[in-house]
Formats: structure tokens, sequence, C-alpha cells
């Protein structure tokens, strides 16, 4: 996958993450598309973990980890940056 499509499906999955935990409206392209890439890379570290080895292709599975682990991410934010 080239780093274009890599950049979109970060985005998408930054901004589905930010959706869930309540962020997007504090959140701008830049941050949906860091916590989406921290999030597949996260993510990914803990299916890895688990199953021996993960692949990350443009899938749904993938796309699912990502999220997961954006949601995580975002989690953290919230817990240390207090909700407001």
């Amino acid at each position: 996958m080239g780093i274009i499509s890599w950049i979109i499906f970060g985005a998408i999955a930054g901004w589905v993450a930010s959706k869930i935990t309540g962020r997007d409206d504090r959140m701008g392209c830049l941050a949906n598309l860091a916590a989406g890439v921290a999030g597949a890379f996260i993510g990914g570290a803990i299916v890895s973990l688990f199953t021996g080895g993960f692949t990350i292709g443009f899938d749904v599975v993938s796309f699912i980890v990502a999220v997961a682990g954006g949601v995580l991410v975002l989690a953290v934010v919230n817990f240390i940056l207090g909700r407001k």
C-alpha cells in the first residue's frame, strides 16, 4: 500500500475513533490522522502479541484494529488531559 493510502486509512480510522470517544468536536484533521496512525500501530502491536503475527493491509479487519487502537489512544489522552 502506498503512503497516500496509509494517510487516508489513518485519517478515516482516527475520525471514526474520535466519533466513538466523543472528541470529534475538539479534533482537527491532523489530530484525527495522528490518532489513526498511532492507533493502527498500537492496535497492530497488541493483536500481533496475541496472534503471533499480524499483517496490516487495506481490509476490514485492519480497519477495525486501527479504530480500536485509536479509541485506546484517545481514551488515554482523555484520561491524561481530563475531559472538559
